[in-house]
C-alpha cells in the first residue's frame, strides 16, 4: 500500500460519490489480491442481486463516510440554494448537521 490515492474532501457529492466507488473496488483488490481468483468470482457475484444489492450497500456506506468528512457539503451548496441545515444528534452524543 505504498500509493497514496485518498482524499477525503472532494470539491462535489458527484466527486464524492465517485471515490466511494473507486474506496469500494479497492476494498475489495485489498481484500482479494489475486486477480485471477477476482476474474473467476465474477461471474457469480454479476448475475446475484443479492451479491449486487450488498456491492451498492457498500458503495452507499462508504458515500456517506465521504460525505460526513466534507460536511456533507453544506457550507457552500446550503447558501446557493437557500437551504435551511437540520442538526442532530446521534446516539453516542455526538453532533451532525444534515443539509
Amino acid at each position: 500500500m505504498t500509493d497514496a490515492w485518498l482524499t477525503t474532501i472532494t470539491e462535489s457529492p458527484q466527486e464524492g460519490f465517485e471515490l466511494a466507488i473507486v474506496l469500494s473496488r479497492r476494498g475489495v483488490k485489498y481484500t482479494q489480491p489475486d486477480v485471477d481468483v477476482l476474474k473467476a468470482l465474477r461471474p457469480g457475484y454479476a448475475s446475484s442481486a443479492d451479491a449486487l444489492t450488498a456491492a451498492s450497500h457498500v458503495i452507499a456506506v462508504n458515500f456517506q463516510t465521504i460525505a460526513a468528512a466534507n460536511g456533507y457539503w453544506r457550507k457552500d451548496a446550503a447558501s446557493r440554494s437557500g437551504r435551511t441545515q437540520v442538526s442532530g444528534t446521534l446516539q453516542d452524543g455526538s453532533h451532525v448537521a444534515h443539509p
